[in-house]
């Protein structure tokens, strides 16, 4: 191992892809200050407005996601050898220490070709049930770094021996305890009211949204206020569907901080993405989960569930229709807005399940292979 290690972070295109990379690179670094982190991420902007203010290097993979037809397949293949060609000249000009695939297709290539040459490889897989590109992944990598016990139940038995059960990296300013104050004033909320956090992740969620407007009508929140991270498409006509019912709520189309964001929020009503479900637990956040329902093997369900059988979160599966899901979210929503005890039940439930040291045992885990290596 050099004296300055190079360490891939492989993928993106979401923010569950990257933060999980950004928290173990930030830990890397506090065991190895000289070492060097290069991100390979997508071309989507939402990779650059994350990465950007880090102040890791990164790179952008011409990698597109596989479309299922000819002219989306044949873009694919295209896009597959221009990263090939990319990811070698990498490796041969820059020679990588190690590399880690943060999951997703971006994650593919950059794996599988370092892993070839003898590079030390290692995966994230923060859902419960792999990815394609995870289980595609696993027959090159070393370890295979996850955030839920459950996920033996989906691998074969002969890859136990890979799993590290990690937990789900997160960024160190939302494990820390933040000033609930000093974050509502940063977010332009009242400190002295109760939070209600609505939020889709860092695109947004046009169900999860559609839900919650629909509800408002019925919704007794007295001494509640409501944060919506709206996703950056549809801030706009949430804010003015809030106004055109006459309530007041704070909606933001997306942030960064949300150490800020979990630091005020006494309930939440989310997505169930696996940094979400990590950010959750670690926090101690209660919470009312819709899952992703369009994937097929839902596997948005499958991480929620782990938080639901724990009496972290109620489960709802998202309907994909505004009133059948306002029809299920109100009479789950308004018990939990009146019963603190509840809600103090159910923040020592998920926090738990947290593992709040996840980014340090990642790390190490990386470090080790390359110490092997």
């Amino acid at each position: 191992m050099s004296d300055d290690p190079l360490i891939l972070f492989a993928g993106g295109g979401t923010g569950g892809h990257l933060y999980p990379g950004i928290a173990v690179a930030q830990s890397v670094r506090e065991t190895l200050p000289a070492a060097r982190c290069l991100f390979l991420c997508t071309s989507r902007e939402i990779d650059a407005t994350i990465l950007r203010p880090t102040g890791f290097e990164f790179i952008e993979q011409p990698i597109v996601p596989p479309i299922r037809s000819i002219p989306g397949l044949l873009r694919f293949w295209r896009r597959w050898r221009e990263t090939k060609d990319l990811i070698r000249r990498i490796c041969r000009e820059r020679r990588p220490d190690a590399v880690l695939g943060l999951g997703g297709y971006a994650a593919g290539v950059a794996v599988k070709e370092m892993a070839a040459r003898g590079v030390p490889a290692a995966i994230l897989n923060p859902d419960v049930i792999p990815g394609k590109a995870n289980q595609y992944l696993m027959r090159h990598v070393r370890a295979v770094c996850c955030q839920f016990e459950q996920t033996r139940d989906h691998v074969d038995p002969k890859r136990h021996g890979m799993l590290v059960i990690t937990g789900c990296p997160i960024r160190r300013d939302i494990v820390a305890a933040s000033d609930r104050a000093a974050a509502a004033a940063r977010l332009g909320l009242d400190p002295n009211l109760a939070t209600l956090v609505v939020t889709g992740a860092s695109q947004g969620a046009v169900t999860v949204n559609e839900a919650m407007l629909e509800v408002l009508g019925a919704l007794k929140m007295p001494g509640w206020q409501i944060l919506h991270l709206a996703g950056r498409d549809h801030a706009p006509a949430v804010s003015q569907a809030y106004r055109s019912r006459s309530v007041s709520a704070r909606v933001i189309d997306f942030t960064a901080e949300m150490a800020d964001v979990w630091a005020v929020a006494d309930l939440a009503v989310s997505r169930a993405g696996a940094s979400t479900c990590a950010e959750l637990t670690a926090r101690g956040v209660p919470s009312v989960l819709m899952p992703y329902p369009f994937h097929r093997d839902l596997h948005q369900r499958a991480n929620a569930k782990v938080l639901a059988d724990a009496g972290a979160a109620v489960l709802l599966d998202d309907q994909r229709d505004a009133r059948k899901n306002a029809q299920q979210l109100l009479p789950a929503l308004q018990p939990l807005l009146v019963d603190a005890t509840r809600r103090e039940a159910m923040s020592a439930a998920a926090r738990r399940l947290g593992r709040p040291d996840a980014a340090a045992a990642v790390a190490q885990t990386l470090l080790s292979l390359m110490r092997r290596t």
